[in-house]
């Protein structure tokens, strides 16, 4: 979706929304928009969110890492500001439905529990568990997992997860040093209720309506 964080969601631009909710988080000393398109700047400090750099365009575009966004933003930040920040958290504007709660959790979790990242991540509904996937190969199907053959009901499966995009809370070591989003230790940070990742006009109806019933 072309300038798909420009949309906007209840009036205001989901890169705004994720802005918005980070200064409301009180473990995050700064708040600041990566981004190349100056549209997208000037909106963003409209709504008094910092946007005080650019990112090049060899990180740019959908092919860029989002490690290599928060490397790049963490130290232009270190530079101007003067002063090394200990955590880096990343908030996708294509996760409206956050809240300044879990955020903070998130960052607890990293610093309560010394890992080197924290993922927000949100349970499977069991009949899309891996068992129960499959692929079709020459118009044959096959379990994606080998004891999917077995059909096995529901209750017998174990809980998965999958990531929402609501935070990713990273320590300045994973980082610079581990130069990865996901650290040799980290955790999940459960979110339960609902949560959806916008990529098409029908999630931005969704979350619209899930916003109106007070979600």
């Amino acid at each position: 979706m072309p300038r798909k964080n420009l949309r906007t969601v209840c009036g205001v631009p989901i890169v705004c929304r994720a802005g918005l909710c980070a200064n409301k988080v009180p473990e995050i000393d700064r708040v600041v928009v990566s981004t190349d398109d100056d549209e997208i700047a000037i909106v963003a400090e409209s709504y008094d969110i910092a946007a005080p750099f650019r990112r090049p365009a060899e990180i740019s575009g959908d092919n860029a890492s989002d490690w290599e966004v928060m490397d790049h933003a963490l130290r232009i930040m270190d530079a101007e500001d003067g002063d090394p920040y200990d955590i880096v958290v990343l908030l996708q504007p294509t996760a409206p439905l956050r809240r300044s709660k879990d955020v903070s959790g998130a960052i607890q979790m990293l610093i309560d529990r010394r890992l080197d990242a924290v993922w927000t991540v949100t349970e499977t509904d069991l009949k899309y568990h891996p068992a129960k996937q499959m692929r079709v190969d020459d118009g044959l199907i096959s379990f994606v997992m080998p004891e999917g053959a077995a059909i096995p009901p529901r209750q017998f499966l174990d809980p998965v997860y999958h990531v929402n995009g609501v935070a990713y809370a990273l320590t300045r070591q994973c980082v610079l040093e581990q130069r990865h989003r996901l650290g040799e230790r980290t955790g999940a940070f459960i979110i339960n209720g609902p949560s959806l990742s916008i990529d098409s006009d029908e999630d931005f109806t969704a979350v619209e309506e899930l916003l109106a019933r007070g979600a």
